[in-house]
């Protein structure tokens, strides 16, 4: 039986959490849950925001779903999610963007993945003083990272019956390092010859994604990019709140939605569950169990099209547990 690491996280973690597992356990998916501490939680209780024990049990195990996770603002305290991805090497962030029944937006039929490389970039942390008024930072991009990641970007189009991929840079620019990337963009891309493929400039692409975004399908760029780009499309079909991520590498996977913790609603049953559904869904995926996850995901938009199920942050007149409820309901 497969073994899956559950991070409740912080604030609405655990209530959001408890659903999805309701969820899971509904479909009677094969696995066996170890649910260990991180964040805040793990902060009180054993001194420290990631306990060795359980980086010990996801690098065991390789795959963990994970709620909203709280890092403390302030000096000597480095972000989870960070720490996560560069421990287990998790080059590839995934994120889904989708229209969704009952969230109202300004655009319909967007569709569209963003896959955006995790490791390097800007985003790599290398930086120093040069000065008392002067600091640098350096932008590092590597063949290895920005062929990978397009590689990744290219599979997934070709497993999900995607058409079309758009790298997104500003070589322009950067000649060398954006460059880098472009040129390992374009040599992947002739791998692929039944996917289109074009690439866009990044300050065009925020144009584009505003004016028209249904013409994209799977975007690939670099990391500083990308961590905007994803919450832009997020913004285009209802916020963070129904969007869900994953982070892959080669030895693990880390699904989770990229929504914050929310301490203020936390404990109300105000929380909304679709983010974590659906990453839960793309672990799935991730995971060959397809049936499962197509019951889940028909259900959550059954759910969603129910004012009387979905949350009250999308007009409804549910609960976090109501609105888990009312999927379970219709798994059939």
């Amino acid at each position: 039986m497969r073994k899956i690491v559950i991070l409740p996280g912080d604030g609405i973690g655990p209530e959001i959490m408890e659903q999805t597992l309701r969820i899971l356990k509904a479909v009677e998916c094969p696995f066996e849950y170890i649910e260990k501490d991180a964040g805040m939680t793990a902060l009180e209780k054993h001194g420290s925001l990631l306990p060795e024990d359980t980086l010990q049990a996801i690098g065991e195990f390789g795959i963990a779903l994970k709620g909203p996770i709280t890092t403390p603002v302030g000096g000597g305290f480095k972000s989870i999610n960070v720490t996560l991805r560069q421990t287990f090497d998790l080059y590839s962030n995934v994120r889904p963007v989708i229209n969704l029944p009952g969230v109202q937006t300004r655009f319909d039929n967007i569709d569209m993945v963003i896959v955006r490389e995790n490791t390097e970039d800007l985003y790599a942390g290398i930086e120093h003083q040069v000065d008392a008024d002067t600091a640098e930072s350096i932008k590092r991009i590597t063949r290895k990272g920005s062929t990978r990641i397009s590689r990744y970007a290219f599979e997934y189009a070709r497993k999900n019956g995607r058409k079309k991929v758009a790298a997104v840079h500003k070589a322009n620019i950067m000649k060398l390092s954006d460059g880098l990337f472009l040129r390992c963009c374009q040599e992947v891309a002739k791998e692929y010859p039944e996917i289109e493929f074009r690439d866009v400039i990044v300050d065009n692409c925020c144009m584009q994604l505003v004016v028209k975004p249904e013409q994209f399908d799977v975007i690939v760029t670099g990391n500083l990019y990308g961590d905007i780009l994803s919450d832009l499309c997020a913004g285009l079909v209802g916020g963070l709140g129904v969007v869900p991520g994953a982070n892959i590498g080669e030895r693990a996977a880390i699904f989770e939605p990229v929504h914050g913790s929310a301490p203020d609603i936390a404990g109300q049953g105000k929380a909304n569950p679709t983010a974590l559904i659906q990453s839960a869904v793309l672990m799935l995926r991730h995971l060959g169990e397809n049936e499962r996850a197509d019951r889940i995901m028909k259900a959550l938009l059954g759910a969603l099209s129910d004012i009387n199920a979905r949350t009250g942050d999308l007009g409804g007149k549910g609960t976090t547990r109501s609105f888990g409820d009312a999927i379970i309901a219709r798994l059939g």
